[in-house]
Order: structure tokens, then sequence, then C-alpha cells
């Protein structure tokens, strides 16, 4: 296979010709995949309350069991080489080595696709035995065939993501997510219309089948984007270098095996004690005494229902996480000392105020959000005590792109892993005798180990300042002058009005966040000079 580069129609292009790549704002990236993510997790949501109504809570519970399996597939072929291209392209970037840039996405495409197809095959052949075995669950064996099918198109996309974060172009990763929800969403509907002869009948099996429509329709459209996309001179298609060196294609290959490898490998066991932690948690839970319906629907109101209302906001904080690496790897690159201490602050200081702002949305409105949304009293009880994690989880996403981004991944792999044993280890005491109460407890304790050595690790390699005031005691006390603003106005409107109770959540939601902002600029706090 030749190296790759870039030609116009009638002519190879040279390497001034096709030097196309600027250093975008990171502000500005970071807004358009907020945008996408923002509209795919509403997307998103409406599709976990959607399944939720059609599926019940005992089958979004065995629904949710696969994705451990999807995960440590994932993190094999896609996670380490994804993360690879991103780090090897922002260098090249700093470099301005345009040739090398195309041959890394090459290379990585080839390695991303036959790991996957090689996972397709043994996840397809081992379904019965990881469904009885593993997840302990013999219903997700057909789920399990239907997901292996989506392996290949996963990889590709996932290696031209992470050549286009490297090039910290976001528009083009941004829209593949958007169109990938909205694909998954709209052929769940019409399939379970047509099963159901008009009535709404969804099964696992249909759910998964959703995530393969999505991802194959996101791929293509991932995949075309490399011959159709228009840098600012020229319009360029992606055809064979023959002046590609067997040499150069073997160093790329190294660089990225060298990178790739050790994030996979570490990687793959954080999935791995993650997906023990999954299949541990119904098993415990009928320890506790709960019969088996009993436990997996306890499991799907937790994961299926609570937690995304968690991870919503995450949509800011992951775009911002995958647009630091490749701008870490850059400056670091180009010994830009400055350059990374700057990031490095802004981010946590935004990230620890986003975490800030949903926990005190969530205690606030959290009962009343799991109740009318999911009619459910437990969603809501679960959302009010995981708020707590949101500044944890937000703050932990951030610090290991960091530490990623700097070239010690082998770092966030000991914390995590130091983190998800303890987390298991509590599971197993504190489940039996505690409930799905003694899981939060570990999740908490699990999350809050993690966060503090990513933060000591940090801080150990960047030097940046930490403005305690604007980070943590300003926003701490606007959530809380917020709050305390809007709940007793909440409940009087709730009481004295017929509105829908989602609206009105909603709504005082955003109010909460506008004031927030609001006094969070008036105080200084937010500034601009954060995204110059």
């Amino acid at each position: 296979m030749k190296g790759l580069v870039f030609y116009m129609a009638d002519k190879k292009l040279t390497a001034e010709q096709i030097h196309v790549i600027k250093r975008n704002n990171i502000f500005k990236g970071t807004m358009i995949l907020t945008l996408a993510g923002f509209i795919t997790r509403v997307i998103g949501f409406f599709y976990k309350i959607f399944l939720s109504n059609t599926m019940g809570a005992e089958l979004l519970g065995i629904y949710q069991l696969i994705f451990p399996v999807y995960g440590i597939a994932f993190t094999i072929y896609a996670t380490g080489i994804q993360t690879s291209l991103s780090r090897l392209v922002a260098a090249e970037l700093g470099k301005r080595n345009d040739k090398n840039i195309n041959r890394i996405l090459g290379i990585g495409l080839l390695m991303s696709v036959s790991l996957a197809l090689l996972m397709s095959i043994l996840v397809y052949r081992g379904a019965d035995y990881i469904a009885i075995r593993f997840l302990l669950e013999e219903r997700s064996a057909q789920s399990l065939r239907i997901m292996a099918i989506v392996f290949p198109f996963c990889g590709v996309t996932s290696s031209i993501n992470g050549y286009y974060y490297g090039l910290k172009k976001a528009a083009i990763p941004a829209s593949t997510q958007l169109l990938e929800q909205l694909i998954r969403v709209i052929a769940v509907y019409i399939i379970a219309l047509l099963a159901g002869n008009g009535n709404l009948t969804v099964t696992c099996e249909l759910a998964v089948l959703g995530i393969v429509f999505g991802e194959i329709a996101s791929c293509l459209y991932n995949f075309l984007s490399l011959f159709f996309s228009k840098p600012p001179r020229d319009l360029i298609v992606l055809g064979p270098d023959p002046n590609a060196k067997e040499t150069e294609k073997r160093q790329i290959t190294k660089d990225i095996l060298s990178l790739s490898v050790p994030l996979s490998a570490n990687r793959l066991l954080i999935n791995i004690l993650h997906s023990v932690e999954t299949v541990l948690i119904p098993t415990m839970l009928r320890r506790f005494g709960l019969t088996t319906s009993q436990a997996l629907s306890t499991y799907g109101i937790l994961t299926g229902m609570s937690m995304p209302f968690i991870l919503f906001p995450t949509a800011l904080i992951n775009a911002l996480a995958v647009l630091l690496l490749p701008t870490v790897s850059e400056a670091q690159a180009l010994n830009n000392e400055r350059l990374i201490g700057k990031t490095t602050a802004v981010a946590i200081k935004y990230s620890l105020m986003i975490g800030i702002f949903s926990t005190g949305i969530f205690i606030i409105f959290g009962k009343d959000l799991g109740t009318s949304v999911f009619h459910t009293q437990e969603a809501g009880t679960y959302l009010t005590i995981l708020a707590w994690l949101c500044p944890l989880i937000y703050l932990t996403t951030t610090l290991g792109s960091i530490i990623n981004g700097l070239g010690k991944a082998h770092i966030t792999f000991l914390n995590s892993i130091t983190g998800s044993i303890s987390k298991i280890l509590l599971i197993i005491i504190l489940i039996p005798s505690r409930g799905i109460s003694g899981y939060l407890i570990a999740l908490l304790v699990g999350q809050l180990i993690i966060t503090i050595l990513d933060g000591i690790a940090v801080a150990k390699y960047v030097r940046f300042p930490f403005e305690v005031g604007n980070s943590l005691v300003k926003p701490g006390l606007v959530v809380a002058f917020a709050g305390f603003l809007l709940k007793e106005s909440y409940e009087y409107i709730k009481e004295m009005t017929q509105t829908n109770e989602v609206i009105l959540i909603l709504t005082f939601c955003v109010l909460f966040c506008v004031i927030c902002i609001g006094l969070l600029m008036i105080t200084r706090a937010i500034s601009k000079e954060d995204f110059k």
C-alpha cells in the first residue's frame, strides 16, 4: 500500500500549496463541538426517554449490559489509534510537515479497520459464550451479534476523527456525531412502527440495530469528507503518493504503534474493570435480596435514566478535552510551556465551573426531573445523590486529556486503575449490605480518588496559575445564591399554575444558568482574556 498525499485534479500539489493547516482558536473548536454535542445529547436524552417508556426498566437494563463489550472492542481497534493519530498529526502540524500528516491517516485507517474486522468475527462467533459467561444474561446474545457488524465502520470514523482533531478542524467530527445520532433515532422509530403495525414496539435487538444504521451512515459521511473537503485555496482529493518510501511508512507505523499500543492496553484494562463493575452491580443487588428482574430494573433506572442527566453537560467538557490533547501536544512539540500552562489553567477553571453549575441544578431540581421525565421516583433520588459526581467527572476528563497530550498516558492509566479497583472492592463490600446506595457511595469514592491523583499529576508536570476564587469560591457562592433565589419561586409557580412540569423545570434550569453566568461575568470570574 502506498503512502497518502493530497492532489489537485490536474497536478500534484507542492508542499507550499497543500499547506492549509492554521492554528485554530481552541475556543472556536470547542464551541463547534459543544453545539453539535449539545444537540446530540438533547436528541439522545429524549431517545433514552423513548426507550425507557417503550422497553421498560428491565429490558433497558439488558440493553445497557452490552455496552461494556462494545467498549472493550472499541478500545482495541479505535481508542489508542485515534488518540495517536490526533497527537501525531498535531505534532506534524507544528513542524509544518503536510506529507507525513496524510500518510499517518492512511496507515492509521488500515490498522484500525483490520483490528475492527477481527473483533467483529470474535464477538459474532462468541456471542452466546459472552452473554452467558461474562454478562450473565443469555438474552443479550442476539444483541451482541448485531452489534458486531458495526465495528469496522466505527474504526473508519474514529481514525478520520482523530485526523481532524489533530488538525483542530472540529466541524467534520461534530457533524458526524450529529448525523449518527439522528439516523439511529429515526431508524429505530420507523422500524418500531413497522414492526408493531402502528404501535411502538422496541426490543433490545432493535435498539442495537439503530446503532448499526447510525454508525454506517456516519462512516460513509466521514470518509467522503476526505474527498470533498475544501481547503482555503484548492479542492483536494486523497490518493496514493508514488514517492512514499518504505522506511517512511515503517517509521510512521512504529510511531503509531508506540503511542497506541500502551494507550490501548491501558484503556483495555480499564474497560475490563469497568465491565466487571457493570456485571457486578446486578449480581450484588441479587445478593442484597432483589430478584433478577428487580436487579436489572434498578440497574436500568440508574444507568439508562439517571446517568444520562449527569453526563448531559459533558458535551462541553468532551469537546474541550478532544481539542486539548492536540493543542497541548503541538505546544509541547514547540516547547511552548507558556501556552501549555495557560491552556491548562483555563480548561481546569471552566471544567470546575460547569461541574459546580451542574451539581447545583441536580440538587435543586433533581428529584422533580427524574419523576417528571421518567415517571419514577428512584430516578430522581439517584440524580440528587449523583449530583456530587459532576465536578469530579468533568474535571477528570479535562485533566486526563492534558496528561495524555503531554505523552504521559501511563499516569492516567495507573490513576484510573487505582480508582476502578477501589470502586469494585467497595461494590463487593457495600451493595450486598446497603443495596444500590452502596454502589452510589462506591461511585463517589472511586471518582474522587481518580480526580485527586490526576490533579497531582498535572500539578507536577505543568506550571499554571490556579485561581481558587474564580474557579471555586465565586462559582460556589453564585450557585448557592441562584439556587436559593429560584427554588422557592419554582415551588410556588408549580403549585399555582398548570404548566407542564418538564417544561417548567427546564425553563428554571436555563434561567439558573443565565443568572449564574451573568453574576460570574459581573464579578469577573468569567473573562474575555481566558479565550484569547
